[in-house]
């Protein structure tokens, strides 16, 4: 079951409840207009939520024009289809549902961090609703050895998967020409989720003719957020808004090309 609130309430009271909560970062100054919506997932190894990649990035996307909800997923137990559907749920409420502000029904984006990344990215190839657009940001998304990043693994599939569902929940395996248009970006010396998950999606959606852009950053700690504190990386909040123009989710001017 899917919670819903707005961020001023908080979230205390929903983290003990059955399921996972949406917290609603409107634009308030939008004056009833109609405006993209983006889902954040932040990251944590499927253990806890890294709350520097929760509300900042929503804030960012309201800076930027757009409505946002971070989505607390639930973590423990992990019921990985239930988790999913939680996904899902939170995209059709964003694209469906009355609510005090509006949305653009076909400009639903998603955002994950890291474990994020890879409920983001699994929900986009495999649920039924899927986002308009993807954003993934140093994403775990094989649980294949000798890449895949342990701790998420063993907490979303348990201690001793079979093969067959290693695979299906390896977002790389499920891509289609119905995944939607993705922008990812890492370092090529993540010690903590190899390079290599966000070369196999990118290699994937390419393979299904899925647009994508790709940006992997020479050196780059894991876990970087908006990596205020990192000028090389930082670079990726430009690149990404530039990306979000040339899909019509944020105003500007258009880069060249476009």
């Amino acid at each position: 079951m899917l919670h819903i609130r707005h961020h001023l309430e908080g979230a205390a009271e929903t983290q003990t409840s059955p399921g996972s909560s949406l917290l609603l970062y409107p634009v308030e100054e939008a004056s009833g207009l109609e405006l993209p919506f983006m889902l954040v997932l932040p990251g944590g190894g499927y253990q806890h939520l890294a709350q520097h990649e929760g509300e900042a990035i929503a804030k960012w996307f309201n800076a930027l024009g757009m409505h946002a909800g971070v989505l607390h997923y639930q973590l423990e137990p992990i019921n990985p289809a239930s988790l999913i559907r939680d996904v899902a749920e939170a995209i059709d409420w964003a694209r469906n549902t009355a609510k005090p502000f509006r949305v653009t029904p076909d400009k639903i984006g998603m955002i994950g961090f890291s474990a994020g990344g890879h409920l983001a990215s699994i929900t986009a190839t495999t649920a039924s609703s899927k986002p308009d657009l993807l954003i993934l940001s140093y994403p775990v998304i094989t649980f294949e050895e000798p890449y895949t990043h342990q701790g998420s693994r063993q907490r979303f599939l348990g201690a001793d998967p079979a093969p067959e569902t290693v695979q299906r929940n390896s977002s790389d395996t499920r891509v289609t020409a119905d995944t939607p248009p993705t922008f990812l970006w890492t370092t090529a010396n993540d010690a903590a989720v190899p390079v290599e998950n966000s070369l196999r999606f990118a290699a994937a959606l390419s393979k299904a003719g899925v647009p994508f852009e790709l940006h992997v950053f020479e050196d780059g700690r894991h876990g970087l957020g908006l990596a205020e504190d990192h000028p090389l990386c930082r670079q990726w909040v430009e690149c990404c808004q530039k990306w979000l123009q040339r899909h019509h989710f944020v105003k500007g001017d258009e880069p060249n090309g476009a």
